[in-house]
């Protein structure tokens, strides 16, 4: 039996929707990344517009739930928004629950997860600053299948 898949189609059947909380981009790998004001624009086969990571390879895009950085605060973190190199905040959602594979939807974009978490072979800035980084255990990647726009506020789902 394939749990991977069985997990999968119940996370399809529940129909899940959160909400993106912030779009992030840097001009430069392993810096935080700066919010974006007004929508970004996700690229097929590339990632977002502007972005360091972007590119054709699997980290297209680098995703974090909400409730993992206020979680990560109320422990005296203090992050903010793109403090862990994550491009797209979405509430709503436990993206590290999401099997590779999962696809999810934002508007007229489609993205498909690549990875769950990361090896970190250097320390990032948040890191440094505070002695833990909760990307690599709760952050996820993916690839984006069919570009579009991505704005704060806007409806994430699974599909």
């Amino acid at each position: 039996m394939n749990t991977n898949a069985n997990t999968n189609a119940n996370i399809k059947e529940a129909h899940i929707k959160g909400t993106v909380v912030a779009v992030c981009v840097s001009h430069a790998r392993g810096t935080k990344k700066d919010e974006v004001g007004g929508r970004a624009r996700l690229v097929e086969g590339y990632g977002i517009e502007g972005d360091a990571h972007g590119g054709n390879w699997h980290r297209q895009v680098s995703l974090l739930s909400q409730e993992k950085v206020t979680e990560f605060n109320q422990r005296g973190g203090g992050a903010g928004n793109g403090d862990f190199g994550e491009n797209v905040v979405v509430a709503g959602i436990d993206l590290r629950t999401l099997p590779v594979g999962t696809r999810l939807r934002v508007n007229d974009a489609l993205l498909e997860v690549t990875q769950i978490g990361k090896e970190c072979h250097r320390h990032c800035q948040i890191f440094d600053r505070v002695g833990d980084c909760i990307m690599p255990r709760e952050g996820i990647f993916a690839k984006v299948l069919s570009g579009g726009s991505v704005g704060k506020g806007d409806a994430i789902e699974i599909v």
